[in-house]
């Protein structure tokens, strides 16, 4: 759907040449749902740095480790809630009532920490339901409003917003900390609040100024059978969230063997405070490099990868250079070596392999977009975790040196290769058959009339 041309949309459209090909018409949307990406991430961060010392200091680092793998279980119910949700009402009702109710289970747990009530391991499950939920309906939304050719454009731009954002919400919750935890929550439900009312304006400039069939179909249920009922028949869906699946788990064993060389070198300090200081040295340096090369992916190689090479090609790039990341960790398990792996494995995990996977929804169906994606976006990316950290269990009590876990990693992407082989041609099919009904709907005129 594009709308009437105006001095700003043209501005904008220029403004954003470097970094994509985005048309007048598509500047000011395009704009806007990269602001809405951008504080969605910064929420998040806001509720990520609060979680940390409420379930550090209430309950250790053990609990921390148990309540991520209880966020598995618990999201399994919540893909089956939000599933029954999505039977009874529209896109939009859905949408913005799910961030509506983030936002007032937020301000319950603001007034039950400035109580002084326990609330540390609730909040974090909380936490991980919000985070995989409120990104994967932004982003199933914005594969509902673009077309495929548009996505493949404007997608790179709009993850902008989302690298953008996580810098952002971590400077803005170091400012934050010391008004409480209570601050950080009552500052992202603000937040949410305002992304749905930019939400709101999206969906009323992407609407037909007249009422069509399309806009009947916007307000009737999404779906009409469970999120799992629909994975246990949808081929394309099964092939992302195995995908989704092993991407997490290779990561996660991935920071397992970083970490684990970074305390061997540790165990070389004297003191604790040398070794707290070298530790915290490294970490920061780390996730530096991996937003800033992040942040420089997604601004200037993501558009023209999507554009140049398509959304398949673009899913090989993460698995080519992990593998040879891990074999460079097989052969040479150094630290600084293990680091340069793991910053290019992230900051490609976080720009490009994220704007691929989420353009695979481009031509999924709208049930897809919403109820399966999140499932796979949730329930799997967490899943993978899971089965990294049963690895790890059984690693560590066999006394594994750190090469094997580097091999299961290397395994696990010849598997990950094969997947995207596979997703690969399902989506080569889907987008012909849409080419297709697009040749029908809109048939070439004859030379006659041409």
């Amino acid at each position: 759907m594009t709308t009437k041309e105006s001095p700003i949309d043209r501005a904008l459209s220029v403004l954003l040449r470097p970094f994509a090909r985005v048309e007048p018409s598509e500047a000011l949307t395009a704009v806007v749902m990269t602001l809405t990406v951008f504080l969605l991430l910064t929420a998040y961060y806001l509720l990520k740095t609060a979680r940390e010392p409420l379930i550090l200091l209430h309950g250790g680092a053990e609990v921390k480790s148990y309540a991520a793998a209880g966020q598995a279980v618990l999201l399994l119910g919540f893909v089956q809630l939000y599933g029954s949700v999505a039977r009874r009402v529209g896109r939009m009702r859905l949408l913005l009532g799910v961030y509506l109710f983030f936002a007032a289970n937020l301000l319950l747990f603001a007034a039950l920490t400035r109580a002084g009530l326990a609330v540390a391991v609730p909040f974090y499950l909380w936490v991980g339901v919000y985070n995989y939920t409120s990104i994967a309906q932004f982003w199933g939304y914005a594969s509902d409003v673009y077309s495929p050719e548009q996505g493949k454009r404007l997608f790179a731009v709009i993850g902008v917003g989302s690298s953008l954002g996580a810098v952002a919400g971590a400077h803005l919750a170091k400012l934050v900390v010391p008004l409480g935890p209570q601050a950080m929550m009552l500052g992202a439900a603000i937040l949410l609040g305002v992304i749905c009312g930019l939400l709101l304006w999206v969906n009323a400039r992407m609407a037909p100024p007249v009422a069509t069939p399309a806009t009947k179909v916007d307000a009737e249920p999404l779906s009409h059978e469970s999120a799992f009922s629909l994975l246990a028949r949808d081929k394309y869906l099964i092939l992302i969230a195995v995908l989704t699946l092993l991407i997490n788990w290779c990561n996660s064993t991935g920071e397992y063997i970083l970490d684990r060389t970074l305390l061997a070198a540790v165990a070389g300090k004297g003191q604790h405070a040398e070794a707290m200081v070298f530790v915290g040295q490294f970490k920061a340096e780390y996730f530096e490099w991996v937003n800033i090369l992040g942040v420089l992916l997604q601004l200037f190689a993501v558009s023209r990868i999507l554009d140049k090479l398509g959304v398949r090609a673009a899913l090989f790039f993460l698995p080519v250079v992990a593998f040879g990341g891990y074999t460079l960790m097989l052969v040479a398990p150094v630290l600084s070596l293990i680091r340069v792996a793991k910053v290019a494995e992230n900051s490609l995990d976080y720009s490009v392999q994220n704007t691929a996977r989420q353009a695979l929804y481009l031509v999924a169906t709208r049930v897809e977009k919403y109820v399966g994606k999140i499932a796979v976006d949730s329930f799997f990316v967490r899943f993978g975790d899971v089965l990294s950290a049963a690895v790890v269990y059984v690693g560590a009590r066999l006394a594994l040196p750190t090469q094997v876990f580097a091999a299961i990693n290397l395994v696990l992407i010849l598997l990950w290769i094969f997947v995207v082989v596979l997703v690969g041609r399902e989506h080569r099919r889907r987008s012909e058959d849409l080419a297709k009904e697009d040749t029908a709907d809109h048939p070439p005129l004859s030379p006659a009339l041409s």
